[in-house]
């Protein structure tokens, strides 16, 4: 799909360089200055479990389409695409069937073809969801990174205070151990422009991987994006390593691993 450098980063406040941590794993707060972005939702049935919660599918389609209006407000020149490379959702308050909630996105820093955006959720009934995700900008006809221009730095680089961002993950990318896969059926319906199963439809791994229709969903979700997901005949896999209360899945074809997530449940 694509491969990306790691780079390195200036701390706020500093002004050596220093090595740059791995991306999307920290919840930084609203800046003070720069660009936000807020769109109001209401929490559909399509959007929620049998216990009438908001899944993390439905979450991730929302963390795009503020990430897209966004954009789009800002005026930023259409010619590139966006692909997520890494998402980490902190569930503190689900949002329930017929919440009203706002999302609000702005960027929390800036790489060579990539950036961090920061997203949070809140509800009218207290739905508390935050989230933050690596995005990697891509030309549509490659699929292949392109550079962050001037538009975009000038657009959120007050809010990102300077700080920039790798493109390293997080997660293990490979299965521990020998759990035996199970099949995982890609359907027309989940591809995107790029031929690729879209971010937001890849969330269904881990809620069929951690039975969340069952459990409470208060805790953290990561996933990460190795590979192409599509369909293509090729045989894909989703294996699962559950303990204590986190659970680790993978869908993996053949020897590649295309995706990673985890669900660590918080009482």
């Amino acid at each position: 799909m694509y491969r990306v450098d790691v780079r390195v980063r200036r701390n706020r406040g500093h002004d050596a360089w220093v090595p740059s941590a791995a991306p999307a794993i920290e919840l930084l707060d609203e800046p003070d200055d720069g660009r936000r972005f807020t769109i109001p939702v209401r929490v559909r049935l399509g959007d929620v479990d049998r216990m009438g919660r908001m899944r993390f599918d439905a979450i991730a389609r929302v963390l795009q389409d503020v990430a897209t209006d966004d954009a789009s407000d800002a005026g930023l020149d259409r010619r590139f695409g966006w692909l997520v490379r890494r998402t980490m959702i902190e569930s503190r308050v689900p949002a329930g069937l017929g919440e009203s909630i706002e999302a609000t996105t702005w960027c929390t820093g800036i790489g060579r073809s990539w950036a961090e955006r920061r997203s949070r959720i809140v509800g009218d009934r207290g739905a508390m969801i935050d989230a933050v995700s690596l995005w990697v900008q891509v030309d549509p006809s490659t699929a292949r990174p392109t550079r962050i221009e001037s538009d975009f730095t000038d657009a959120y680089g007050t809010a990102s205070g300077g700080r920039v961002v790798s493109s390293r993950l997080a997660l293990p990318s490979t299965p521990e151990g020998s759990q035996p896969g199970a099949p995982w059926h890609v359907r027309r319906t989940d591809l995107d422009p790029f031929g690729h199963v879209n971010n937001a439809a890849t969330w269904a791994f881990l809620e069929e991987a951690a039975e969340l229709d069952e459990s409470a969903r208060v805790g953290r979700a990561e996933l990460e994006y190795l590979r192409p997901l599509e369909r293509n005949g090729d045989d894909v896999e989703i294996v699962v390593d559950r303990s204590n209360s986190t659970t680790t899945a993978w869908l993996t074809s053949g020897d590649e691993t295309l995706a990673a997530a985890r669900w660590a449940h918080r009482a």
